[in-house]
């Protein structure tokens, strides 16, 4: 969601500021602004649009400093306008803060700082902690002070970062869920932001704040506590990402760059938890106890969810376990039964979704083990859940996830390997067998990536349509889902995926010469029935576009259209299928003229509900 940057040190703040905020445009906004700590008191400059608007305002209006914070706001409470832009100031404008999430009691605390006679200039409900904190400092000349009893008075999740005038060189943030706060130590400079791209040219040292943490930044450094004042001792973390990995590198666009990771994030997937030499599969973070576990329900959201649906397949197969997969937005709302022997994995790349990190905390209460599945060390989900098995796949930038789906993938066979050879479900050859497949796919994703030369006409074809649906069958109908997902996401072209076996209970009746299908017709156990749906889809017109094993004559001699890839076990079939769909994505949404790598209305990281 909204994104948080702060730098306090000896360099120009606005340069850094903003180049953060570049850095953190992938998480999606409405609006930008920033504040700088000026000899005259605080200078702000805010713009609702892209954040080049914010910079033509800078242009005109110049601002210096060495400390400032910055934001780029997804609209809330309040819609898009410079007015409800952040950072949002007191009444004397001597004191600013800028917040990801959203305050559940600020309409009653709003309502008696009016009564009290607090001047309120936006819709927001941010601007109810600026008015609460100066509030306390007519109590307090000490900033740290005065933010914690106004903490207190709020309810609800934040991110929050505050600037004053009173108190230069120094910005306080407070944590309470909504997402992540890294704090980054440099050498006589501190800095504090959303997540670590922003701080990658700088620093890679972080800190990463926890729940009901306070943090003082400072040119000396950073000083940690809790919200009662308690000191937190906390080493810190090297990020082993390089600046250049959050950059374009050549790419027109993030995402194109991030499909063509895909080979390369899966492989550090796979060398972060098998031993090279040995071959062995170690999962020592997992925390896991197979002979304990009798059943698996693996929670998600959006791209994760998908890749959860074919991680069910790979449990159920590989392990031999009863597995369940659901939404998290929808579990933690169900009287789900479950007890110790339920092992509950939650997938979300960020590992700050909120939606997913209250699903673990409902399952733990329900005395269910947890373990989470995430690209980002130290995030909430890896913090939360009782184990965690960290993807590696590197920073995305790119709204749309493309890499972290395939290395989430990966990471769950994995998991089902792992759960295999524990429970003496896969004996040490299948297990090594298993392993070596799944080893063999980066090579084999990177020939399908020379695909992207035969995409480019097949989206001519489509770019014109308001419709397409996608089909498929076991792990097939995950990357049906995934597929039509990518297309709504860049394209905003209504796209639905089903199961294909669901063809003829609806969908059937929206075939016609003007529909578009894509089938996913790989040659495993499901191929003749597939088969079944190309001829029923062409019988009514509709226009067949497959995804097929390299060489398959009798698909192709079928269909419209057709993008082969090259054969695989059916299981790990989906890194190799979803790539296609992918380029056809980012293809029709380039003729469409659309903003691939921040698509509107959509955020990276969903950190509140």
């Amino acid at each position: 969601m909204c994104g948080i940057v702060g730098y306090v040190g000896d360099r120009d703040a606005v340069r850094i500021l903003l180049d953060g905020l570049r850095r953190l445009e992938y998480r999606g906004y409405d609006s930008a602004g920033l504040a700088v700590q000026a000899p005259s008191g605080l200078e702000v400059r805010r713009s609702v649009g892209k954040i080049d608007n914010l910079c033509d305002r800078i242009q005109h209006d110049p601002l210096a400093g060495t400390t400032g914070l910055g934001h780029t706001r997804w609209a809330t409470h309040g819609r898009p306008s410079d007015a409800n832009s952040h950072p949002h100031a007191d009444c004397s404008r001597r004191l600013v803060v800028v917040h990801n999430g959203i305050l559940e009691n600020y309409l009653e605390l709003k309502t008696a700082l009016l009564a009290e006679g607090h001047v309120f200039r936006s819709e927001t409900d941010t601007e109810v902690m600026a008015h609460l904190v100066e509030r306390e400092l007519g109590r307090t000349a000490d900033l740290t002070q005065a933010v914690r009893p106004a903490a207190r008075e709020v309810r609800g999740a934040y991110a929050l970062c505050v600037l004053s005038a009173d108190h230069p060189g120094q910005i306080v943030a407070l944590k309470r869920g909504a997402g992540a706060v890294v704090l980054g130590l440099g050498d006589g400079e501190s800095f504090v932001a959303s997540d670590i791209p922003a701080l990658l040219p700088h620093t890679r040292t972080v800190l990463i704040m926890q729940d009901e943490e306070m943090a003082v930044i400072s040119r000396s450094g950073v000083e940690l506590a809790k919200l009662d004042g308690t000191p937190i001792e906390r080493v810190a973390s090297v990020i082993t990402w390089d600046a250049a990995m959050a950059e374009k590198a050549g790419y027109r666009h993030f995402m194109l760059k991030e499909i063509n990771e895909q080979p390369e994030a899966v492989d550090r997937t796979i060398r972060a938890h098998v031993v090279g030499v040995t071959g062995e599969l170690r999962l020592p973070e997992a925390n896991l106890s197979a002979a304990l576990i009798q059943r698996i329900v693996l929670l998600s959201c959006g791209t994760s969810y998908h890749a959860a649906l074919i991680g069910r397949s790979m449990i159920e197969r590989l392990a031999g376990l009863t597995t369940e997969v659901d939404l998290a937005s929808e579990f933690r709302y169900r009287d789900a039964i479950l007890g110790p022997g339920t092992l509950v994995v939650a997938v979300s790349q960020s590992g700050e979704t909120a939606d997913t990190l209250g699903a673990v905390h409902a399952a733990a209460e329900r005395g269910a083990r947890t373990l989470g599945i995430t690209n980002v060390i130290g995030s909430a989900l890896a913090r939360d859940a009782h184990g965690v098995i960290y993807t590696h796949a590197g920073p995305e930038i790119g709204v749309a996830s493309t890499k972290t789906f395939s290395a989430t993938v990966a990471a769950l066979y994995l998991l089902a390997v792992a759960l295999g050879r524990d429970r003496g479900y896969l004996n040490a050859q299948d297990t090594q067998k298993r392993l070596g497949e799944l080893s063999d796919m980066p090579l084999l994703m990177s020939e399908t990536l020379a695909l992207h030369d035969q995409v480019g006409p097949i989206a001519r074809e489509i770019a014109p349509h308001t419709n397409l649906l996608y089909l498929g069958r076991g792990p097939q109908h995950a990357v049906a889902l995934e597929g039509a997902l990518k297309l709504k996401e860049i394209s905003y072209i209504h796209a639905e995926g089903y199961a294909a076996g669901e063809m003829k209970h609806g969908p059937i009746a929206l075939i016609d010469e003007r529909l578009p299908v894509v089938v996913l017709t790989p040659r495993d156990a499901s191929y003749d029935r597939m088969v079944g749906n190309v001829e029923e889809i062409k019988a009514r017109g509709g226009r067949v576009i497959a995804v097929c094993h390299r060489g398959d004559a009798e698909m192709i001699n079928r269909v419209n259209r057709v993008l082969e890839v090259p054969a695989a076990p059916d299981l790990l079939m989906p890194l190799l299928t979803s790539i296609p769909l992918q380029l056809l994505a980012y293809e029709v949404a380039l003729l469409r003229g659309t903003d691939v790598d921040q698509p509107r209305n959509l955020a990276k990281s969903v950190t509140v509900e």
